[in-house]
């Protein structure tokens, strides 16, 4: 939960962070790109190191970098410095996210593992809920720092609780070598695997027409619905009862449907919650009433996808899930700071642009989903005529 709850809980500062160092409003959304683009450069490196030296180490030593960092944002005196921290944030945040997965493929098998993943998605699920809820609460009562020190007491809990009880699911005997020569050799094979490479997008460009919605949240908030900070649940709580919605339905259709048949249900439900977006904005004005429940629709389907994907991308590689983990990461990553940083500063100024914009990124995750689809095929008759 430390990813969603570094991205969400100070949007509601937004206004105060610019206020305290008179920055533009590209400025503030550079607080979110720098976090996502060093959280998905690191996540890289996380799921490798973890294949190295273990996943309760790796963890262990990303939230001590974690909680000084967050020392750092809550004390910045200056914009550069905030960034500069914020940034560092990015470096650790990811561990827990890409390692996790790792853990779970370790430690379960088969329908039993896609029920794991499905609670899990569900747990963090609630941080895009209580996150703004309480940045908005700190906001008011005690100003933007306050978020920070937040950041502090959770990443210092997390690190208590870890430390006493995360086991070690990745014993010695299982470990790769920290060497650069198989490192980058495995990076090539899994890199230039069209199937992984399809699969990391599909999930990528399905999660980006979300988060699309998540990075403009205070251009929707406080420019198209015209509220306050206190009203970032209004947009929020749908979204995560819909994503919560969509992991309590993976985990009943593990072991009755299959992984494929279940991506596909969350295909149509997506696309029916971003075409209906669309019809809505291109009549009407943006309205808490009509606006907000296709984003919670669409976070039912992409939900209801994700970990199926996830599980097909760790079992295309079993001696390297570390590793796998990360590269999915690192994709879904980039995309994130990609919608945040570019996307989002174009498209959050019009209601029907966003909605269009979420319309258009699962269109491409479709594509690559067809494309890994065919793929797979072609493959499996390779294998069925050489034996």
């Amino acid at each position: 939960m430390i990813g969603p709850f570094s991205v969400d809980t100070y949007l509601p500062s937004f206004p105060a962070i610019a206020g305290e160092f008179a920055a533009t409003p590209l400025q503030l959304q550079q607080t979110l790109s720098v976090y996502l683009i060093t959280f998905a450069v690191m996540t890289l490196f996380h799921g490798t190191l973890s294949d190295s030296f273990g996943r309760r180490p790796v963890i262990l030593g990303c939230l001590v970098i974690y909680t000084l960092a967050s020392i750092g944002c809550a004390t910045a005196p200056s914009f550069g410095q905030l960034l500069f921290f914020r940034g560092m944030q990015g470096v650790a945040g990811g561990a827990g996210w890409v390692i996790g997965r790792a853990i779970v493929r370790d430690s379960f098998e088969g329908h039993h593992a896609q029920r794991v993943l499905s609670l899990v998605t569900m747990i963090f699920g609630l941080a895009p809920a209580v996150a703004p809820v309480v940045g908005g609460w700190l906001q008011g009562a005690f100003g933007w720092r306050a978020v920070f020190v937040f950041l502090i007491a959770y990443g210092a809990l997390m690190l208590a609780v870890c430390w006493r009880t995360l086991p070690e699911t990745h014993p010695p005997a299982a470990r790769q070598p920290f060497e650069l020569k198989p490192l980058v050799r495995n990076y090539l094979k899994l890199g230039g695997s069209p199937l992984m490479l399809l699969l990391c997008f599909t999930a990528s460009f399905n999660f980006a027409g979300l988060f699309l919605y998540i990075a403009s949240a205070p251009a929707i908030i406080y420019d198209l619905l015209h509220l306050g900070e206190k009203h970032f649940p209004a947009l929020f709580v749908p979204t995560v009862a819909g994503i919560m919605l969509g992991a309590f339905l993976s985990g009943r259709m593990a072991g009755k449907v299959s992984p494929r048949g279940v991506v596909g249900i969350g295909f149509a439900i997506m696309f029916a919650s971003a075409a209906f977006n669309v019809g809505y904005h291109w009549v009407f004005p943006p309205s808490l009433a009509w606006s907000v429940p296709p984003i919670a629709c669409y976070a039912v389907g992409m939900t209801l996808s994700a970990p199926s994907v996830q599980l097909l991308v760790l079992d295309l590689f079993p001696e390297n899930r570390g590793l796998a983990s990360s590269l999915q990461g690192f994709t879904h990553s980039l995309f994130t700071a990609i919608t945040a940083g570019l996307i989002s500063p174009h498209l959050s100024g019009a209601a029907f642009a966003l909605a269009l914009g979420s319309l258009v990124l699962p269109a491409l995750g479709l594509v690559c989903w067809m494309g890994y689809r065919r793929a797979d095929s072609r493959r499996r008759l390779r294998s069925t005529a050489e034996c």
